[in-house]
């Protein structure tokens, strides 16, 4: 018969994503999860101590016995399987993590418990894109891309526009969608490509260079601007990479000030867990959602998402919520 702790255990299988901090390792988020639910499992009331049968000495006075002894049956608990002494029930947990964040990063990441390993490959092996909001600064190029590293170079910024940025941002665009094609693998003249192109299926098959399926400027305050950015294999450095490059296609230079993930597959903000809700009952009750949505959304999201497209609606009030009780905390 199933522990209370291994119904709970079961409950818990299934993907979730969390919202990790700048900042801090992914390691880091993944440990602090993994040691909340370790608590939350061992926690959960036990079974009942099985029960032996012993023979039990009890004295007695010399005249009843001439030993003094006397042996009565009795049923005892069984402490060696006492908690104080096996140890707790759960003592590891295997928590795998989906695409990861590097430090300087913030936004949504995918993580799964027990069965939610083996979706955290499908979701790999799917051609998903992931959302990002991308905080740049003109003016200044450092040695990462970052704000954080050293100072190479700094420039005027005072020629650029709205317009020039715009414009720079449709050539990437272009660019990449070219790539895209030409990952894809597909005849272009085919029927198999057009009705892939129609379905939005069209993409890198397997492994590629990162593609940038959608980019875009939300917010325009010089030396200040905010990118939203739909891509495809990208890694967190490349993206910084990118704004570089738009600084150098501008005449200018340009740094990297955060990379924020807003949506990762089907994952978006909205179901990501800030800090103080990475316990065992909010995470089982995302794993519930979860399965409750798979069946309706799941492969529906499989499919690139058009770059005209922007991401949710929720992506800045939520995101500066999460920001605040982070700091809260």
């Amino acid at each position: 018969m199933a522990t209370p702790a291994n119904r709970m255990f079961r409950r818990l299988e299934g993907l979730f994503c969390v919202y990790k901090p700048p900042g801090v390792h992914w390691k880091l988020v993944r440990d602090s999860v993994e040691t909340n639910l370790l608590k939350g499992l061992n926690a959960a009331p036990s079974r009942p101590l099985p029960r032996e049968v012993r023979f039990l000495a009890h004295p007695v006075s010399d005249t009843e016995a001439p030993k003094g002894l006397t042996l009565s049956a009795g049923s005892v608990p069984v402490l060696a399987k006492h908690p104080l002494v096996s140890g707790p029930e759960f003592q590891r947990m295997r928590v795998g993590v989906g695409h990861r964040l590097d430090s300087f990063s913030s936004g949504v990441l995918v993580l799964g418990v027990g069965n939610g390993n083996k979706a955290l490959n499908d979701l790999y092996r799917t051609r998903v894109t992931r959302d990002y909001t991308l905080e740049g600064e003109f003016g200044t190029a450092t040695d990462d891309f970052s704000h954080k590293g050293s100072v190479v170079e700094r420039s005027t910024y005072g020629h650029i526009t709205q317009d020039k940025l715009d414009k720079v941002l449709a050539m990437l665009e272009g660019a990449n969608q070219k790539a895209l094609l030409m990952y894809s693998k597909v005849d272009m003249r085919s029927q198999e490509a057009y009705e892939m192109a129609v379905h939005g299926l069209l993409g890198p098959e397997g492994k590629s260079q990162p593609i940038l399926t959608g980019l875009r400027c939300v917010h325009f305050q010089p030396p200040n601007f905010t990118l939203e950015v739909q891509c495809l294999n990208e890694t967190q450095k490349y993206l910084c990479k990118v704004v570089h490059e738009i600084g150098l296609e501008l005449r200018s230079t340009a740094v990297c000030k955060g990379v924020r993930r807003t949506r990762d597959g089907r994952f978006t903000l909205r179901d990501a867990l800030i800090h103080r809700h990475w316990t065992a009952s909010d995470v089982m009750q995302a794993v519930r959602q979860y399965h409750s949505s798979k069946k309706n959304t799941w492969y529906s999201q499989k499919q690139i998402h058009t770059p005209a497209c922007g991401p949710p609606e929720e992506s800045t009030t939520t995101v500066n919520e999460m920001e605040l009780a982070t700091k809260q905390e």
